[in-house]
């Protein structure tokens, strides 16, 4: 968390507000640019569908984690907690595909003529984020997965 310390922002405001446990005054919001591709199976490059940042999120990483352990969930060193869907206030920056295609109603398009409403067989998803300073840069790396098909009962 200290490589973070230099991209804290102001937590989001929040409406309704939150119950007492889970409120906190001190900013714990963090300037992180994320970006998710799709390179559909056969293409050679994929498309960027989405680009957002870590800022949007309702919740900031204490409240997910007071939120998380409450009502007596462990929690441990290493574990691997997510924060869910990050979604931007402008349709370039929604946070999932069901929002990016208005629930299937609207196309992606995507290089070579290919079009996506929801995920396909073969697809890749690639996702990224990273923390730009002045003369520096903080990366998470790639995440990256790919769809397969569906296991036969046969």
């Amino acid at each position: 968390m200290d490589a973070l310390k230099p991209f804290l922002t102001s937590n989001y405001k929040q409406d309704p507000k939150p119950l007492p446990y889970l409120q906190h005054d001190d900013p714990y919001s963090f300037d992180i640019k994320l970006q998710a591709e799709i390179k559909p199976e056969g293409s050679k490059i994929p498309t960027v569908i989405t680009t957002s940042n870590s800022k949007n999120l309702y919740w900031t990483m204490k409240q997910q984690l007071v939120h998380h352990t409450v009502t007596g969930c462990n929690l441990n060193p290493g574990d691997l907690l997510a924060s869910g869907t990050i979604s931007g206030p402008t349709p370039d920056s929604y946070g999932s595909m069901l929002e990016l295609s208005w629930g299937g109603a609207k196309s992606i398009p995507l290089g070579g003529g290919q079009q996506r409403k929801f995920l396909q067989d073969g697809d890749e998803v690639i996702l990224t984020g990273f923390c730009q300073g002045v003369n520096h840069r903080v990366g998470f790396g790639v995440c990256s997965g790919k769809i397969l098909p569906s296991l036969s009962n046969n």
